[in-house]
């Protein structure tokens, strides 16, 4: 597996990003491609058409809502637990200052790089992409889908 840093740190699952989304896509474009073309059975294709959107659709969200949620929980989690390792305080008033992509790009910073950055994100208000970017010594994030 290759360093993770800024440029690689996205994850695709590819049955999901590369057969199921681009098969729905296909289908969908050839159900569109046939409402024009076959007026005979016009009626079913624009049927066909809108059944295959919301089955893209579906499956797009779906995926997106309990995987990111869950995520998005854990990765909450891990910065409360790391910030009471590093100052031994809670972090319920850090944590209401700070963006969910602020906290979620902390996570790519070791301790001595979280310090600073996390100074500048409540004092300078920067976004969890200039977070990201600012990041010298890349803390990867294996598990994230």
């Amino acid at each position: 597996m290759k360093t993770q840093n800024y440029q690689n740190h996205r994850k695709f699952y590819p049955p999901h990003h590369f057969i199921l989304l681009p098969l729905l896509m296909v289908l969908e474009a050839y159900g569109i491609y046939k409402i024009w073309d076959d007026s005979e059975n016009q009626l079913i294709w624009i049927l066909f058409s809108v059944i295959i959107f919301l089955i893209f659709y579906l499956a797009f969200m779906t995926r997106q809502h309990y995987a990111l949620g869950l995520q998005n929980r854990i990765v909450r989690l891990e910065f409360r637990q790391r910030y009471f390792e590093i100052f031994n305080k809670r972090s319920d008033q850090v944590c209401e200052k700070l963006s969910f992509g602020q906290i979620a790009a902390l996570r790519f910073a070791y301790d001595e790089e979280f310090k600073e950055l996390l100074y500048k994100a409540l004092n300078e208000n920067i976004s969890g992409d200039e977070i990201k970017k600012s990041i010298k010594n890349w803390r990867p994030d294996n598990e994230r889908i």
